[in-house]
């Protein structure tokens, strides 16, 4: 079986991007522990863009219904209504998109 991977995007206004950046950062110590412990989670990268106002979390799964367990993660869904009230706006739905092929770089060796 090949691993999922999950893509959640947001965007805000430019004037605000600073502020949501750290949301973000913020984020980490409140997500980190409920997430780590998920069965099926192989990797977690929360990003942001500046160029785009955009912000992302992308994580890889083991299987379609391990990704799909953030869904009803409440304390993620706490924080996007923190977000939201802050004027962003996510792309829905959230996607997660079956790997068709993979490369690893040499760091990873």
């Amino acid at each position: 079986m090949q691993p999922v991977v999950r893509v959640s995007i947001l965007r805000c206004e430019a004037e605000r991007f600073a502020e949501i950046r750290q949301m973000m950062v913020d984020a980490d110590p409140v997500l980190r522990p409920g997430v780590a412990a998920m069965p099926g989670l192989l990797a977690f990268y929360a990003g942001a863009d500046e160029a785009t106002s955009s912000l992302t979390n992308v994580s890889i799964w083991t299987s379609l219904d391990a990704a799909k367990q953030l869904d009803t993660f409440q304390p993620m869904l706490d924080l996007g209504k923190a977000f939201v009230a802050k004027g962003v706006t996510f792309e829905r739905p959230v996607m997660n998109y079956a790997t068709l092929w993979q490369l690893e770089g040499p760091a990873v060796r």
